[in-house]
């Protein structure tokens, strides 16, 4: 790590939980200077961090550490990282997963999203970008997320909570992962109105991801499947202009 990237990293506003407690980042990649490259820059974000160069490994570590986030390499020597991350949200996992990657086809990153990961970097990759994409993940996710606003939302019988992660349909309990939770809610923080594919993905990927508005249909998709199953629908569709939730009629 060179002087520049230590004094970046000690610029950045520490990120801790929301309990006070330290942030722990799982990293798991079977590149041995890679992995310590990374665990050296998550330690001067004050992040605890547990590795992994097995996906088997991983899966044991991550029930013993509880990461807040994993970094994840897709090409691991026993297992791939998309069986490691099926594995762990099979375990009720559900911190956010940054997918590393040597592939660039576009077939590549979506199958991580696809797989319930949050997001990806391809190698090689600069420090800096792969701390921020972190650093975004976790403030999206109800542990690093500080909320100006009263944390609970609803929209009908469909309850948010902001600070618990807690969403629930009448009385039946949603388990979503990070990014299907940040949709949701600026879904939520918005009733009635019609956001658009650019609008959301800006909002909830933070991130130009141009020309792949796919991801949102398929994320839209994952929602409608865990909530619009335990009643009425809610998340609807303006053909050609984006998306919307509105409260069921009574």
């Amino acid at each position: 790590m060179t002087d520049l990237q230590r004094e970046q990293f000690a610029r950045a506003t520490p990120l801790v939980r929301t309990d006070g407690a330290r942030i722990r980042a799982l990293v798991v990649d079977d590149e041995a200077s890679l992995s310590d490259l990374l665990t050296m820059a998550l330690r001067y974000e004050g992040w605890e961090v547990a590795t992994a160069g097995l996906g088997h490994r991983a899966i044991t570590l991550a029930r013993e550490f509880r990461p807040d986030v994993v970094v994840l390499d897709v090409m691991l020597p026993d297992i791939d990282g998309f069986e490691v991350l099926r594995r762990l949200r099979a375990d009720g996992l559900t911190a956010p997963v940054l997918f590393l990657t040597a592939k660039d086809a576009v077939r590549d990153r979506v199958a991580g999203l696809t797989a319930s990961g949050d997001d990806y970097v391809t190698k090689p990759f600069s420090l800096e970008e792969l701390v921020a994409r972190l650093r975004g993940l976790l403030r999206r996710s109800a542990l690093a997320a500080t909320a100006t606003e009263d944390p609970v939302v609803r929209v009908g019988d469909l309850v948010l909570n902001e600070e618990s992660y807690e969403v629930h349909r009448g009385d039946t309990p949603v388990e979503l992962t990070a990014t299907e939770f940040e949709l949701l809610r600026y879904l939520m923080r918005n009733p009635r109105r019609v956001l658009s594919k650019a609008q959301i993905l800006d909002h909830v990927w933070s991130y130009d991801f141009a020309g792949r508005s796919s991801i949102v249909e398929l994320y839209i998709s994952y929602l409608r499947r865990k909530i619009d199953t335990l009643g009425p629908r809610m998340i609807h569709t303006v053909r050609g202009v984006g998306y919307s939730i509105r409260a069921v009629a009574s």
